[in-house]
């Protein structure tokens, strides 16, 4: 089976292409990946204008990871449209060509953002939810999905999406890295008392793992699916197991939420805060159902990887 890969250079990407091995594998990108070498290379930008046309004959299956990626603080003269050009635009410009060309199956790596920011009374997000995107990020994942529907139902292409929640493993940047660096500092944190809240996370091989039940499993055929690790944790427990991976004792002490909320809305960070104390989990009861999938690894042993990596690469 001939798969093709986008995004290989990216945190998910490159962890993708090493579960490729035993296919037949073209790496779409900018630049190309390092330290593998069993797969061919296509020297190209994810755009509404690039020609694929010559890489996708004789493929089966694209897995198109390759996005522009969320920030908290994007700097963007207009957000929206940086996104729009390569999460949509580039996204049904590459799949267009992939149906043109005879592939069956389009995997397309989207975000819980489509569904939106939080949930709320305990109730978690599924993915026959009404879609709810908030930021340009989200809106530019759905937007994609609803156009690679359409251009399923037109084509007859299989259209498959994952929408995961944050992603952590070994190498895993931005705020989770943040947040590793302050508990192995050991510098007392005032997060002790965030424990009504729930977020489910993803890890990245456990993400990894979804995917590549998907190349194959004719379940998966036009469905979109929730993945997390199937354990969703309070901030404060969640703080705590990544203590006790980094091998530090537990300095957390209790703070009100309130006290949080008030400060955020004073400085203008109740984003920042609502991510800290609010709640955002999924049920992945379909994805386990309707692929017969469960996450192969555990929570503690995802954290147990990062806190690894972080402590021999910091």
């Amino acid at each position: 089976m001939k798969v093709l890969l986008t995004g290989a250079t990216g945190f998910v990407g490159a962890k993708i292409l090493e579960k490729l091995i035993p296919f037949d594998v073209t790496v779409i990108g900018r630049s190309k990946p390092q330290n593998f070498n069993d797969y061919k290379f296509f020297k190209a930008t994810i755009d509404g204008n690039s020609n694929y046309s010559s890489v996708l004959v004789g493929g089966d299956v694209l897995i198109h990871s390759a996005a522009r990626v969320h920030v908290m603080s994007d700097k963007s003269i207009d957000p929206i449209a940086a996104y729009r050009e390569v999460n949509t635009i580039g996204t049904i410009n590459l799949a267009r060509q992939a149906a043109q060309a005879g592939l069956k199956r389009f995997i397309f790596l989207s975000s819980i953002k489509v569904n939106g920011e939080n949930t709320i009374n305990a109730v978690p997000f599924e993915a026959t939810d009404k879609p709810c995107p908030q930021d340009p990020y989200g809106i530019s994942k759905f937007e994609a999905e609803e156009e690679l529907k359409l251009l399923s139902k037109e084509t007859g292409m299989e259209v498959v999406i994952i929408r995961p929640p944050l992603v952590y493993g070994p190498g895993v940047k931005a705020n989770f890295a943040n947040m590793m660096r302050l508990l192995a500092s050991g510098v007392p944190l005032p997060f002790g008392g965030i424990t009504d809240n729930r977020r489910s996370l993803v890890s990245v091989y456990n993400l990894v793992d979804l995917i590549v039940n998907c190349i194959s499993n004719p379940n998966a055929a036009n469905q979109t699916f929730l993945v997390a690790d199937g354990h969703d944790l309070s901030t404060t427990l969640m703080l705590q197991e990544l203590n006790l991976a980094l091998g530090k004792n537990d300095r957390l002490f209790y703070v009100p939420v309130k006290f949080f909320q008030i400060v955020g809305k004073v400085t203008g960070k109740t984003g920042i805060v609502d991510r800290l104390c609010g709640s955002l989990h999924v049920d992945i009861s379909k994805t386990r159902d309707l692929l017969g999938w469960q996450p192969p690894m555990s929570v503690k042993e995802g954290f147990a990887r990062t806190a690894e990596h972080y402590l021999n690469n910091k």
